[in-house]
């Protein structure tokens, strides 16, 4: 089968183990090309764990991950090469401008500067970095770096980017501007498999949900198909987030907060 015609990512029975502790237990999963998927789950319930080993971080204890049909136990180059991978914290070669850094990333995907410069302008100036990308990074600020992050996840025009808190350390503006670029890139036929914790953000930016409770999966779908599921009416995204994962008292704490102060002065959403 070509690429096309696959999955842009599938989990098969994944698993991993930490000595005698299974963070995940086998997880099924499958996600088309064309979507953007939201991860969620709360604190310890094996989010971040599948998310590296989607990104090829982590090896799984068991199971098989397919990337556009590369499996990434037995094809890691071609697998990986399909992924844009962003982590909750940058860490990048603070000794390295801007534009040093990206040039250096587009190497090691085996493309040359010429054939991304037009990629890397483009994000430098949507993001404001462009005169920046002179700078040495150790003089960026969080939110800077983490926009160059982003920028470097792009360069190689990946089929799959996997997202880990998109959000974390960019102002409205970015976080908008990566919103539309999220939706523009899945419009064009790419996929965004996206971890985090801000529920609000999950529930404006995401085509289907899942939520992982202690290594499982435990639901999955839509917005109206998670609220069926849970029978929860017209509820929001938190309130479904609460009561499948169990979390009665902290939901009887976020309704009295409502009824207390009303919704709009209530803090968005993050459990965790």
């Amino acid at each position: 089968m070509s690429e096309e015609s696959e999955p842009a990512l599938k989990l098969e029975g994944v698993v991993k183990r930490y000595g005698d502790f299974q963070a995940v237990r086998g997880v099924d999963l499958e996600v088309p090309s064309g979507e953007i998927f939201g991860f969620l789950g709360p604190n310890g319930a094996g989010k971040t764990t599948t998310i590296r080993m989607v990104a090829g971080v982590l090896q799984p204890s068991g199971g098989r991950i397919r990337i556009s049909g590369h499996d990434l136990a037995s094809e890691p180059a071609l697998a990986k090469s399909r992924v844009g991978y962003i982590p909750d914290r940058p860490f990048l070669y603070e000794k390295l401008s801007g534009g040093e850094f990206l040039r250096f990333v587009a190497g090691l995907w085996g493309k040359e500067a010429d054939q991304v410069q037009d990629r890397v302008d483009r994000f430098l100036h949507l993001f404001h970095l462009t005169e920046w990308k002179d700078e040495l990074i150790e003089s960026y600020s969080h939110g800077m770096r983490q926009k160059l992050l982003i920028t470097s996840a792009l360069i190689h025009d990946p089929t799959l980017i996997v997202i880990d808190e998109p959000m974390v350390g960019l102002d409205p503006r970015s976080a908008r501007i990566l919103k539309d670029l999220l939706r523009r890139y899945v419009d064009e036929g790419g996929t965004v498999f996206l971890s985090t914790h801000t529920l609000e953000v999950a529930e404006a930016v995401c085509d289907r949900i899942a939520i992982i409770h202690e290594g499982r999966i435990i639901a999955l779908g839509t917005m109206d198909e998670l609220r069926a599921e849970a029978d929860a009416g017209g509820a929001h995204l938190e309130d479904i987030f609460l009561k499948v994962t169990g979390g009665d008292e902290m939901a009887e704490v976020v309704a009295s907060l409502r009824n207390a102060v009303g919704p709009s002065e209530v803090g968005s959403a993050g459990v965790g």
